[in-house]
């Protein structure tokens, strides 16, 4: 359970009255919050203040809140929302790549501010899956759990939290098919079930990571219209053993 106000949001933003906006409904929410001008500001206040989560505006002079993210990646795996215009989708995605937990378009409600905050935290505070042993998909593809490694022809491939969680839940129900919305509430939660869009992306990022052929998967299969589903290599195994 998130307990608020224990909870220090760092809000990045030049602009005063957004930064006064966004601290007053997340105050009336419980958090306590701290300010920060610019990105070179919010870098500082990472490092000194330890915050639980950084709400980081893309559109800031000198350092924008891309190449803020990307200072922050390399100093803090803390979660990051990042605040995007409407309609820039290359934004949102470009920030996802970056390391950002997730995305808050502008004009946004308090409530889904603090809701999307909540779920990031929430996410951020669950505790790793951990499968017994390590599995072996086949001959190019290895996913050790308890590592949090995945080995792809022999060479350690690297995933994002979020990447991890979602390759987690596929594996986990190999052979079967997770709908879109199993899926969102499973990893990034329940408040994000109408998001296909975002795992789409996500599915992307994977494919690209760990098929041969993103294009052509052998590993993650795509369910028009209702979700996605894991090769069931177990079966496969099975019949080559019998075989």
């Amino acid at each position: 359970m998130i307990e608020p106000e224990e909870k220090l949001i760092l809000v990045v933003d030049d602009e005063s009255r957004m930064v006064r906006f966004v601290r007053m409904n997340l105050e009336l929410e419980g958090f306590r919050v701290s300010e920060a001008g610019s990105g070179i500001e919010a870098l500082e206040k990472v490092r000194d203040e330890l915050p639980d989560l950084v709400l980081l505006d893309v559109m800031m002079p000198e350092m924008d809140g891309f190449e803020t993210l990307e200072h922050i990646r390399e100093i803090s795996n803390v979660p990051v929302i990042m605040l995007t215009v409407k309609g820039y989708e290359e934004d949102r995605i470009r920030g996802l790549e970056l390391g950002a937990d997730d995305y808050v378009t502008k004009p946004f409600s308090p409530r889904e501010l603090a809701s999307r905050i909540r779920a990031v935290l929430r996410r951020a505070e669950m505790p790793s899956p951990v499968a017994k042993t390590a599995i072996r998909i086949d001959d190019r593809l290895e996913i050790d759990f308890r590592k949090r490694e995945v080995i792809v022809d022999g060479e350690r491939v690297s995933l994002r939290p979020t990447e991890y969680r979602l390759l987690y839940h596929l594996v986990n129900n190999a052979g079967w098919v997770m709908t879109h919305e199993m899926l969102l509430s499973k990893v990034w939660g329940y408040e994000y079930r109408e998001e296909a869009g975002l795992l789409r992306l996500y599915i992307t990022y994977l494919r690209k990571k760990i098929e041969p052929e993103p294009s052509d998967p052998r590993y993650i299969f795509t369910e028009r219209g209702v979700g996605y589903r894991f090769v069931d290599f177990e079966r496969y195994q099975h019949q080559e053993e019998e075989g």
